[in-house]
């Protein structure tokens, strides 16, 4: 990876760490399209994280798969920026006010609001 460490995508709960290879080299190439660094507020989840535990089937949602991540952004032209660049790659895309969720989720993308 040229922008990120693996660290970055540890479970916050559990420390575990089983993100996909493919997946990181996918964010990193989305980096680099965007220009500008970015902050991964989540990355991996156990299917024990408090976030999964109370899904209608926990340890499946993308995050669970080591096929997601949350990306923290400062402002409005960031979170364009990523969610533009992130569609053009194929990617599933989930916008809140304060980050961003990217992922490559086997079925067909999808594009929410939280």
């Amino acid at each position: 990876m040229r922008y990120f460490s693996r660290s970055e995508f540890d479970c916050q709960e559990t420390g575990e760490n089983e993100m996909s290879e493919e997946f990181l080299a996918i964010l990193d190439e989305l980096r680099d399209r965007c220009g500008f660094g970015f902050t991964v507020t989540s990355g991996y989840r156990s299917a024990t994280h408090s976030a999964e535990i109370n899904k209608e089937k926990p340890g499946t949602g993308t995050h669970c798969q080591g096929l997601a991540a949350d990306i923290k952004v400062q402002n409005g032209v960031e979170r364009r920026t990523i969610v533009k660049q992130a569609l053009s790659m194929g990617m599933s895309v989930g916008v809140a006010k304060t980050f961003v969720h990217v992922d490559s989720r086997k079925t067909t993308p999808v594009l929410w609001c939280y």
